[in-house]
């Protein structure tokens, strides 16, 4: 049976991906349309294969094809394997739900055929690095999934913005892919063995090694700081269905990586465990300040994604930490709370740009503050956004906050290590912890205040209408899905043999929504009958415009202010008035600018050192032949030398 869903689902998106990209110019809507629901089928196809093998804890083993006896492409798919698998499986049906409608949209035949083939080859790839049993055919896949994820970024190609994104993801996933390839070297140096089962107990030199360039390796595919800067740019240009697949799966593919690294073939000391904590507190926090500055709808949902993986890297940290102190219970409490925020954290997330993407289509801006209103015209989405608001900001009963309950649990409980360092180090941790998330919550109520609430500020935003069925149902699936993992999460875990000290959150459901009942019942039996319509008081002014409503520039401002150290907040305040004297107010606007220190600290630096290195090289090739040999000769030299001392 596993091998049969396997390769069916294998095949089936092969092909889809083959038939499309021959066809690219042929294809019309209703073969399209075919096509996409056939992506569907795959992914519900891999949705079982992953249930038949981690229910029962099955191992699948298979191998499809061999090149040599050292490179074959093989396959190994265990429980955090399969765990993975349906995390990726569920989000795409979704999306392929919603792309039968959104494909549609714009572009020409052509380019919507290629974004179908693209994506169905992005899904399989994604899963093939999830289910890889050795490093060179994990590697295989995961330049598949690079490649195709950034044809995907550049889909509007001709938009300067789109370049600028996918040059900025190009350079930085080929960086991932070199520190990959160097750890995995290594590791092939020592064992002689591609397999990733064989790397386990290297020397301790070489195992430290490994771990810094696997970490940092598929740290920049997940986003994680400071290797960030990727990630708001290529998630805002691609297309909404893609960034959903990029924000909600591509980078949990990342902390696959670094979870079966780290935990389950590396032998971990115990400063990676406070290295890996460190960056997930530094990820969590910066990502959503800088998530509160975004007035981008698509770029602010990418900040979350940053702080979201901070919090998965958390939980990482804290298992391995807890398992260095022999706290077993708390090491897998830790590591479970990560494992399950990383399949919430890909159902909200991809809940949210769906629906913000919704939101962009309708409107034909992803800046909020031209929004506003749209719950009265976009009910449908609005109420959608607002799930994946209130689990995003994990608000009970939702699975963003059993989730996070399970790693704050954690941490409450991790004051009975004996380290002064390491308590000390729990308590700034913690305390950090609860500020992401108190700035999350204030965050949301800013996005959906903002977007959906009060009056329209523009005549796109007053003219949005509904969008298509389709597109509710794909964004509902993930909807109900943050519903039932959150209420039933004591449950579901439980199942599994998991008994965790977290409440039952069914019934923290059940009686919020007995209080919200007596509490309509009350206000309805006790209010005045009578009924007064009429404009809300505006100090006086005769009528009511959008311009008077509360903006997302106007709620942010004081916690730009509070954080001005971080984002070195600079405000330009400009005045009109009427008379020489300054007294009669006419009109006036303020800006507020933050400085881009990663970009203009970190990258550009680093960029404009690689373009003056790159003309002293290009020089160099301005010589004479013979000086070129030379310079050839004492480069091979070298080279010699040093993989003679390496070995």
């Amino acid at each position: 049976m596993q091998t049969f869903l396997f390769l069916s689902g294998f095949f089936l998106l092969l092909v889809i991906a083959v038939f499309t990209l021959a066809g690219v110019t042929r294809i019309q809507r209703c073969g399209r349309q075919l096509l996409i629901w056939l992506i569907l089928a795959a992914g519900l196809i891999f949705f079982a294969f992953s249930l038949v093998t981690f229910i029962p804890d099955n191992t699948f083993n298979v191998t499809l094809y061999r090149l040599l006896p050292e490179l074959q492409f093989s396959f190994m798919v265990d429980r955090l394997a399969a765990f993975f698998v349906a995390i990726i499986s569920i989000v795409s049906v979704s999306v392929s739900l919603y792309a039968i409608r959104y494909t549609e949209r714009h572009g020409t035949d052509t380019s919507k055929n290629l974004l179908v083939a693209l994506m169905a080859l992005f899904i399989l790839s994604m899963i093939l690095v999830v289910a890889a049993a050795n490093t060179f055919c994990l590697l295989f896949a995961w330049e598949i999934m690079s490649v195709t994820s950034f044809f995907l970024v550049m889909h509007e190609k001709d938009k300067k913005e789109t370049q600028k994104s996918a040059t900025f993801y190009f350079i930085m996933t080929q960086m991932s892919t070199v520190f990959l390839l160097f750890g995995f070297l290594a590791m092939y140096h020592y064992t002689g063995s591609f397999d990733i089962g064989r790397a386990v107990g290297l020397p301790s030199g070489l195992n430290t090694v490994v771990f810094l360039s696997i970490f940092v390796g598929f740290s920049i595919k997940a986003g994680v700081m400071p290797f960030h800067k990727w990630l708001p740019y290529a998630h805002s240009a691609s297309p909404s269905n893609i960034s959903a697949l990029m924000s909600g799966v591509m980078i949990k593919v990342a902390i696959y990586g670094i979870v079966r690294y780290v935990v389950f073939v590396l032998n971990p000391d115990g400063w990676w465990g406070i290295l890996i904590f460190v960056f997930g507190i530094i990820s969590a926090l910066l990502g959503v300040i800088y998530a509160l500055k975004e007035h981008d709808i698509k770029k602010l949902l990418a900040y979350h994604s940053i702080e979201n993986i901070g919090i998965i890297l958390i939980g990482i940290g804290l298992y391995l930490i807890f398992q260095a102190n022999n706290l077993p219970e708390l090491a897998m409490l830790a590591l479970l709370g990560g494992l399950f925020h990383t399949m919430n954290h890909a159902l909200f997330k991809s809940l949210l740009f769906l629906t913000g993407g919704a939101v962009v289509e309708e409107t034909g801006t992803r800046n909020i503050e031209e929004m506003g209103g749209l719950i009265k015209t976009m009910p449908y989405t609005g109420v959608l956004f607002l799930i994946g608001s209130v689990a995003i900001s994990a608000l009970p009963p939702l699975n963003g906050f059993a989730s996070e309950l399970m790693i704050f649990q954690a941490f409450l409980q991790s004051f009975i290590m004996t380290s002064p360092f390491l308590k000390i180090l729990m308590f700034a941790g913690l305390s950090l912890f609860a500020l992401t998330s108190a700035l999350a919550a204030a965050c949301f109520v800013k996005a959906f205040g903002i977007i959906f609430l009060a009056s329209p500020r523009s005549t796109e935003a007053r003219k949005a209408r509904e969008v298509s069925p389709y597109m509710i149902a794909g964004a509902m699936i993930l909807a109900i899905a943050c519903v039932v993992l959150g209420v039933f999460s004591y449950q579901i875990l439980a199942a599994f043999g998991q008994h965790l000290p977290i409440p039952n959150l069914m019934i923290i459901g059940l009686l919020l929504i007995i209080l919200f009942l007596v509490t309509w019942l009350v206000m309805r039996l006790s209010a005045n009958r009578k009924v007064r319509v009429s404009e809300t008081w505006g100090c006086g002014l005769p009528s009511q415009t959008s311009r008077m409503e509360y903006t997302a520039s106007g709620f942010s401002e004081p916690i730009l202010t509070i954080f001005r150290p971080i984002y070195r907040t600079e405000k330009k305040v400009v005045r009109e008035f009427h008379d020489a004297g300054r007294s009669i107010f006419k009109e006036g606007n303020a800006e507020i600018h933050t400085f881009k220190f990663f970009e203009e600290r970190i990258y550009l630096p680093v960029a404009h050192f690689t373009q003056r290195l790159s003309s002293i090289v290009s020089d160099l090739h301005d010589v004479d032949l013979d000086t070129y040999i030379l310079y050839s000769f004492a480069a091979v030299i070298i080279l010699i030398i040093v993989i003679g001392w390496a070995v």
